[in-house]
């Protein structure tokens, strides 16, 4: 694109969050960013990929006290932070850094949080309906839980406490997003067809 872009992507678990995140990415052509947030963070910290996947979705007063007093970076942090909040720093700064290097798109990891402020920046959720949810669950992710229902609420809940307490905001909250989208209401194909005019207008009204 033209002008640079930052778009970033919440969505509730099997919402088709991630897979409408592809389309638009492939069909804007631009960089994609999920998981391969944590190859980045992984080699530009020394930390094992499993540090990122594993830590624990929760921070210490500490924390919060490190991001008031404006330390909220690698390099200002020192060695009594807990090892959790310093792999989210990490994080924060590789999402920084790609954000940087022009238009992309960002899936989850606070991204719309770290990135605040920043008027190139469009912030996405997706959520759908739990019944919608249960069947992709079964159909994308191969899962066979004896309730599915409770898990996918269960991964909601760890994605919305990792959110609230490293942004000091509210998940799903429709103040924190330019749009918000069911994917259900219009399918996967034609939500990636709106976003992508909605980028455009974005881009066009700047």
């Amino acid at each position: 694109m033209k002008n640079d872009v930052i778009i970033t992507i919440s969505r509730q678990f099997a919402s088709g969050g991630r897979t409408i995140a592809k389309k638009l990415a492939a069909g804007l052509d631009l960089p994609y960013y999920d998981n391969e947030l944590i190859t980045l963070a992984a080699k530009e910290s020394g930390y094992n990929e499993e540090f990122f996947e594993n830590a624990e979705e929760k921070a210490n007063n500490k924390f919060l006290y490190y991001l008031s007093s404006g330390l909220g970076n690698v390099s200002s942090w020192g060695t009594d932070i807990a090892l959790d909040d310093k792999l989210f720093l990490i994080q924060a700064d590789v999402i920084r850094s790609v954000a940087a290097r022009g238009s992309c798109i960002i899936v989850g990891r606070c991204a719309d949080y770290v990135l605040a402020g920043n008027p190139n920046c469009i912030n996405i959720f997706i959520y759908s309906d739990i019944d919608h949810r249960i069947e992709r669950a079964k159909n994308d992710y191969h899962l066979e839980a004896p309730n599915l229902k409770d898990a996918i609420i269960k991964s909601d809940k760890k994605r919305a406490t990792y959110y609230n307490y490293y942004s000091d905001m509210k998940w799903g909250q429709k103040e924190n997003y330019h749009l918000m989208l069911n994917s259900d209401s219009i399918g996967i194909e034609n939500s990636v067809k709106l976003l992508t005019q909605y980028v455009e207008l974005f881009v066009e009204g700047r």
